[in-house]
């Protein structure tokens, strides 16, 4: 079993000085310790007890982060919620996971309440605790213990509450700080989200592990990450960020002297944005595959090649393998179904056994994503097994597509999908957004597509839109695509 956070926490704090948070408040580890402290004597003051869930609808601040140390100190279940959600999508929560506590922002009070929650404004809570005791003695936890419930996106239907542990996520953390060489004298850019995995357990988890320290930015903009990257040495973000940041003349090797390590995930790199990368700033990003339910699976390495359009190899520790229809291993350079095993798998979806059941197989998750191993062993994804395009009897891999479309001049971003079509069962449609001035022809893409593609790979339309459909941390929503294009071939041509 690997050590938990909160012990891990507990040793930083021991050594004055040691700074968590750069620009903010708390800003040691000892002061840390002392305001989860005084939060989880807030939590009990408020009448939870070990295993309850506490639900938890704010906007991003470093007090989320240190009440989410609170709730492992008091054995309470974490439950962040995406604060955009409105009251109808929250609802689902508060049935499903019936929190004992709910804290919001106090614009939302009046309406989670009239859903019959019981719910306190977060300023309010954030208030009495203030008031608290600093000396709160720690919930005695066992590391299968539920650490937090965090929910699916809910794209193919009922949001799943996925149960991850603190095994799950100390064993994961203690993986990424070795296997990325985090150390106490590392400081993380933060502008992710907190209510997702990656802004709220890979990243926190990993500086908190290490002893390390944030800049904390509310949000991400290209001018707030570029005012503060001379100032970090780690930075972890979305393909987006990435690409964002290319597009300002700001982005030069010089404002990138201090990093060592540029992290990508949550959504695919293209290659073309991983090129332009290296050569802008002399560094290569490194793309790492995770899901909310298994937390980090595999990376490209820290030493030796960060490979474009791979996610490289299984974290220490985890197993992963790619299965063909029968459920057995197919060989190497075969595509076929990701399934991933470790102490980083959760233990299934809240009050779901029979779906939970469903998505296992001899002990293996069976992950939802397609992919393939090469010789080397580097994973590569080819997408989700629902975007798979069966064509006239033919698989289609999107990640294939999108590749070859992502390497034409003027295609700044590409989605490819599955449209119903009379003949041919499902037609392969790509989605494509243009660089600034670049206006794109459909048939001179299908054209240029013809020297890289099999003729059934290449689109049968391509729709030129302004930008893609993609949720909080930058995933094409693929389900929105295939609903807008359904229609395309209702009649035969």
């Amino acid at each position: 079993m690997s050590e938990d956070i909160i012990t891990r926490l507990r040793d930083r704090a021991a050594r004055p000085g040691r700074v968590w948070l750069h620009g903010g408040v708390p800003g040691t580890y000892a002061e840390l310790w002392d305001e989860t402290g005084r939060l989880a004597h807030a939590l009990a003051a408020a009448g939870l007890r070990p295993g309850d869930r506490l639900m938890l609808q704010v906007e991003k601040s470093a007090a989320v982060l240190t009440l989410y140390l609170a709730c492992l100190r008091a054995g309470v279940v974490f439950l962040p919620v995406n604060p955009s959600y409105t009251l109808a999508e929250t609802a689902h929560f508060l049935t499903d996971a019936e929190p004992a506590l709910v804290l919001v922002e106090a614009s939302r009070l009046a309406g989670i309440a009239a859903l019959g929650a019981t719910a306190m404004a977060f300023d309010e809570f954030l208030a009495i605790a203030a008031t608290s005791e600093t000396d709160f003695a720690d919930t005695p936890c066992h590391p299968d213990d539920l650490a937090a419930i965090l929910y699916t996106s809910g794209t193919t239907g009922r949001s799943k509450g996925v149960m991850l542990s603190r095994e799950n996520l100390a064993s994961n953390a203690e993986a990424l700080v070795s296997l990325w060489r985090f150390s106490e004298g590392d400081v993380l850019l933060h502008a992710l989200p907190v209510f997702h995995t990656h802004g709220l357990f890979v990243a926190t988890n990993c500086a908190l592990y290490a002893g390390a320290s944030l800049i904390f930015l509310p949000a991400f903009s290209p001018d707030a990450v570029l005012a503060v990257l001379p100032k970090a040495t780690v930075m972890m973000g979305v393909p987006t960020f990435y690409a964002r940041l290319l597009d300002t003349t700001r982005l030069t090797p010089e404002a990138c002297t201090t990093i060592r390590l540029f992290i990508s995930g949550s959504a695919p790199l293209s290659p073309a944005t991983h090129a332009e990368w290296r050569m802008r700033t002399g560094h290569a990003i490194l793309e790492r595959y995770g899901m909310t339910e298994t937390n980090m699976i595999t990376s490209n390495p820290y030493d030796g090649e960060r490979r474009s359009g791979t996610v490289g190899m299984p974290l220490p520790g985890v197993e992963v393998r790619v299965t063909g229809a029968d459920g057995q291993p197919v060989p190497t350079g075969e595509a076929g179904a990701i399934e991933v095993r470790g102490p980083n798998v959760f233990s299934g979806y809240w009050r779901m056994p029979d779906q939970t059941a469903r998505e296992f197989r001899d002990g293996w998750f069976i992950t939802g994503d397609l992919g393939a191993f090469d010789a080397e062993g580097y994973l590569s994804i080819l997408g989700r097994a629902k975007d798979l395009v069966i064509t006239g009897g033919l698989n289609v891999y999107p990640a294939e597509v999108e590749a070859a479309l992502d390497a034409l001049p003027g295609v700044a971003a590409s989605a490819v999908i599955g449209v119903p079509h009379p003949d041919f069962g499902e037609a392969v449609v790509a989605c494509v957004v243009p660089t600034p001035g670049s206006p794109l022809d459909e048939a001179a893409v299908r054209t240029a597509l013809r020297e890289r593609l099999a003729a059934f790979k290449i689109p049968k339309r391509v729709v030129v839109m302004a930008d893609l459909p993609r949720n909080a941390m930058g995933k094409v929503q693929k389900a929105e695509l295939r609903e807008a294009q359904k229609g395309l071939f209702a009649q035969r041509p």
